[in-house]
């Protein structure tokens, strides 16, 4: 196959706005998965939720979805500690999170797809906004409105999320959590509130990814699965509890997603994420910026 430069070039930037979006994906399950040892499966479930709503606020309000997106995300604060404490008491009370959190994720992914199929069916449902069909051109790369907005977006929201975490004292309990529970009870937090607002934070990412995904392209409601190995591969390969590396690591996946799908086929892409978390556990298994 004959490669020029303008290919390359737009097979990067498209890749980079990729990754953008995959981090949008990825950042909640880093948080719950990596921050708090919860292993949320069901997270594509709620961006499918969060998909859903968007297409039903524009088509049955006209509420635009960003506007939409800013609802869900408090939406998310809000009923993300009742959600936490349902899952604290049914499981994590008891001691045993691994097959029983596993089961519970599972079902709850299942309940919400099936629910969402006898609500609007199987058929493809899609935003039509003529902001979404514009593409801006940078000399010979282009750039279209659908991807570029996803980006700006999870940048945004990946950059709260750090700020959050890291520089307020909540956000520094929820990474202290992660570490040693004992610790953050000895400086006078409650764990269970830390954990807490974590989970919330990533109940409200994962709503606003969903908004973000039906802008990219159509969505029915299984597609969610397609993205449960490539939000856990980004959390591995950046590692488990960095935001920083969740960012990185998306945008590697979406790069070399986007090059294989130019170079070689678009069927290779999804083997692309499962291939690099093989390597990243056998090379580097605390991953880019793991320690």
């Amino acid at each position: 196959m004959y490669v020029t430069w303008d290919l390359m070039a737009n097979a990067i930037v498209a890749g980079i706005l990729l990754g953008g979006f995959y981090a949008a994906v990825a950042v909640g399950v880093t948080i719950a998965f990596g921050m708090l040892d919860i292993v949320n499966i069901a997270h594509p479930a709620v961006m499918m939720i969060g998909a859903f709503l968007a297409y039903l606020a524009l088509n049955t309000f006209g509420i635009d979805p960003m506007i939409t997106m800013v609802i869900l995300a408090g939406v998310g604060l809000a009923i993300g500690p009742f959600l936490y404490r349902g899952y604290h008491a049914l499981i994590e009370k008891r001691g045993d999170e691994s097959l029983q959190g596993l089961a519970f994720f599972f079902g709850i992914l299942f309940i919400v797809e099936i629910g969402l199929v006898m609500t609007f069916g199987v058929d493809y449902r899609a935003l039509e906004l003529s902001y979404l069909s514009k593409t801006f051109e940078l000399g010979a790369v282009s750039i279209p409105a659908r991807m570029l907005i996803p980006f700006v977006v999870a940048m945004i929201m990946c950059g709260l999320c750090y700020a959050y975490l890291f520089y307020t004292f909540t956000g520094r309990t929820i990474l202290a959590v992660a570490q040693d529970v004992e610790a953050v009870r000895l400086i006078g937090a409650d764990p269970q509130r830390s954990k807490s607002v974590a989970f919330s934070i990533a109940i409200a990412t994962g709503l606003v990814a969903g908004v973000l995904l039906i802008l990219i392209q159509p969505v029915e409601p299984s597609i969610g699965r397609e993205f449960i190995g490539r939000a856990f591969a980004v959390c591995v390969l950046g590692g488990i509890a960095s935001i920083t590396g969740t960012v990185t690591a998306a945008m590697i996946l979406g790069v070399a997603e986007t090059l294989t799908a130019s170079l070689i086929g678009p069927s290779w892409s999804p083997a692309i994420s499962f291939g690099l978390l093989l390597l990243t556990l056998a090379f580097r298994p605390s991953g880019i910026f793991g320690r």
